[in-house]
């Protein structure tokens, strides 16, 4: 395993967020001795979901107007319907997505998470997978939608669903272990 020490990777989250999906890669991240930051609208507190009911809550440590991309070798996008759809609404969080793309920085979104990207209009040309709900939202943005566990392009890494997280995490750290190889 490389020593993953140095590596920085930004999650970007907001109340509605879907639980596991930000709390099982961010765990997976950590083990690997990842350093995460996790940003969102306000430092207050942000509400998960376990899929239609309220879960755990966690405390961002800097708002999305705080963020310098520059600081992170990648960006986490955990799903939820209304984390993304929230975010999306919000110009810095979609800036953020953007430069994270345009600097060929590693992205990983999951399930509703990729909903950000094609607000940011960085996915076209892409191979993706998702959620199925917001699939026709992505190919209208110009992506070629797989449906597989995970679908990886360049340096964009897709998931749909909490089922594929140990896949995505993996991916994604792997990913973050070639940067310095």
């Amino acid at each position: 395993m490389p020593d993953l020490t140095s590596t920085k990777v930004l999650i970007l989250a907001t109340d509605g967020f879907e639980q596991s999906e930000l709390f099982d890669p961010r765990q997976a991240l950590i083990d690997a001795g990842v350093q995460v930051t996790l940003a969102s609208l306000k430092t207050d507190p942000i509400q998960g979901m376990k899929h239609d009911e309220k879960g755990d809550t966690i405390t961002p440590d800097i708002t999305v107007d705080d963020v310098d991309t520059a600081e992170y070798d990648a960006l986490l996008l955990p799903g939820g319907v209304a984390n993304p759809d929230t975010l999306r609404m919000n110009d810095r969080a979609v800036e953020i997505a953007g430069e994270f793309m345009d600097d060929d920085k590693i992205v990983a979104a999951i399930c509703h998470g990729p909903w950000l990207l094609a607000e940011a209009d960085v996915v076209d040309g892409k191979t993706m997978t998702s959620w199925p709900s917001i699939r026709t939202d992505l190919a209208n943005a110009g992506a070629d939608m797989v449906d597989e566990e995970v679908a990886i392009d360049g340096n964009l890494i897709t998931s749909r669903k909490p089922d594929d997280i140990p896949a995505f995490s993996k991916a994604l750290i792997d990913a973050l272990s070639k940067i310095d190889a």
